[in-house]
């Protein structure tokens, strides 16, 4: 497979676990986002492993002459310029599928961030299905897959315990996480 030869052979990076392949249904965390190479490598990450992945991203990305590549690779595009309740919107794509699993940002940009969005949480929480975490370690060179994590009532709690997996990561652009 072309993918795992580069993102082994040539970009010497390894996968450190693996996506659950049991599971038809989660929401993945990809975290830090800090670079565009994050998403290549994270397409790289995910045909390594394997398994159908989907994710969205800023509807800017699915205009143009390379918009029929962001929706091949698995892509939705979101308007993120208006509040239109993405989460519900989300939940219901989940609910309407026997088999999603989404992959996205928990920082929701590239910029370094105070705090992470909690879409992906509530997204979770109200379709019922776990969250696995995968790092982007450019220090390490490797991307590192948990196990899946059911989120409490705990918000405050869950976030403690997120946060706390990507500890020591480092991003491409460190200074940005």
């Amino acid at each position: 497979m072309i993918s795992k030869f580069i993102f082994k052979t040539i970009l010497g990076l390894k996968l450190v676990g693996d996506f659950p392949k049991d599971l038809k249904k989660y929401v993945i965390i990809a975290a830090p986002h800090t670079s565009w190479q994050d998403f290549p490598i994270s397409i790289l990450a995910r045909n390594t492993s394997g398994i159908k992945i989907n994710f969205i991203g800023k509807d800017s990305l699915f205009k143009g002459p390379f918009g029929f590549v962001f929706r091949s690779l698995g892509g939705t595009p979101v308007d993120r310029s208006q509040n239109n309740n993405l989460v519900d919107a989300i939940v219901d794509v989940f609910n309407s599928k026997e088999e999603f699993r989404l992959a996205l940002s928990p920082e929701g940009t590239r910029k370094k961030v105070e705090r992470w969005k909690t879409g992906f949480y509530y997204i979770a929480k109200g379709a019922k299905v776990p969250i696995v975490m995968a790092t982007l370690d450019f220090g390490k060179k490797q991307v590192k897959i948990s196990e899946p994590y059911h989120p409490t009532d705990d918000i405050e709690k869950d976030f403690e315990y997120f946060k706390s997996f990507y500890k020591g990561v480092l991003g491409k652009k460190p200074e940005q996480f």
